[in-house]
Order: C-alpha cells, then structure tokens, then sequence
C-alpha cells in the first residue's frame, strides 16, 4: 500500500499540520503492470485522518488500472489515482 500525505510546515516554526490523506492499494495485476484502488478520507488533521482510516471514512474512491509499475515513476501513479477520483479537473 502506499500512503500520500499533504502536509502544511510552517516557515515560522516549522510545525507540521496533515491536511490531507490518500492510499493507494495493489489489487492486482503483474510484476510489470499493476491494478490499484485509490482512496481519500474524510479529515484535516492526523487525528481525523487516521480515525477515518480506521473506520475506513472515505471522500473518494477510484481504480487505476494497467499502470507500468516499473516504466513509470511512482508520482504518475498518484496523478492518475487523483484523476480517477476526479480531483483537479
């Protein structure tokens, strides 16, 4: 599984605020190409965010599949999860 975090880090300080929270899992596939279900969860803080994990309290939800796991940067793998949610369109 892999877990996409958005993190807000103070210039100030340095604090570090979670705002948001995406897991992408392998649901199948080859060891060239792969299936995955994407998912974002309801919250803006890590408390939120890992409660809604757990409870498994879900924004969004898409699939991406045939994507060339070992030709392809893992960040084309996010783009294509945000596209399949339907974010930034």
């Amino acid at each position: 599984m892999i877990v996409v975090r958005v993190e807000l880090v103070s210039a100030i300080d340095g604090e570090t605020t979670e705002l948001a929270r995406m897991m992408i899992d392998n649901v199948g596939g080859t060891a060239k190409v792969g299936d995955y279900r994407c998912r974002t969860y309801r919250g803006r803080s890590v408390e939120q965010l890992t409660k809604a994990m757990l409870a498994n309290s879900v924004t969004r939800e898409g699939k991406v599949y045939g994507h060339r796991r070992l030709d392809l940067h893992v960040w084309h793998l996010v783009g294509k999860a945000l596209q399949a949610m339907g974010y930034g369109q």
